[in-house]
């Protein structure tokens, strides 16, 4: 979808297109495509924490499948921060990882929840990579 500064945005995807001018070394103009990952408010709502926290809710997670996911949202209390913090509070992320937890023990019968749950923790690896790299969290 072209905008009026003639830019190509993509809906579903995040992908943006942005035509540029020509370059200082003489080669003709290009375009830089940016692609970031929409997520929803649960994906949102993980917490970033110390590395070695996230490393333990990952095991818990693998072998107890929502328990590291359930300890994870007390983190948020403590001030470990997400990308929806600013938006909503922290009681609300707090919550919202508590149902991310319940859909995972819930659904670890039919194996949806286990795997969700090693999801999750490996998540929570990449963000606290992130923070002690300093890294910006967009993933």
């Amino acid at each position: 979808m072209a905008q009026k500064d003639g830019s190509m945005v993509g809906d579903s995807l995040g992908v943006k297109a942005v035509p540029m001018g020509p370059t200082p070394g003489g080669g003709g103009g290009g375009v830089v495509v940016e692609v970031r990952e929409k997520k929803g408010p649960l994906r949102a709502a993980i917490p970033t924490m110390p590395f070695p926290l996230a490393v333990i809710c990952l095991f818990l997670n693998t072998f107890i499948p929502g328990l590291g996911t359930f300890i994870s949202a007390f983190t948020v209390l403590c001030g470990a921060r997400s990308e929806l913090v600013a938006e909503r509070g922290a009681c609300c992320v707090f919550w919202l990882n508590v149902a991310a937890a319940l859909i995972q023990i819930a659904t670890a019968v039919i194996m949806v929840g286990w795997i969700m749950s090693i999801f999750w923790g490996m998540d929570m690896v990449i963000l606290a990579s992130y923070r002690d790299q300093s890294v910006p969290q967009d993933v």
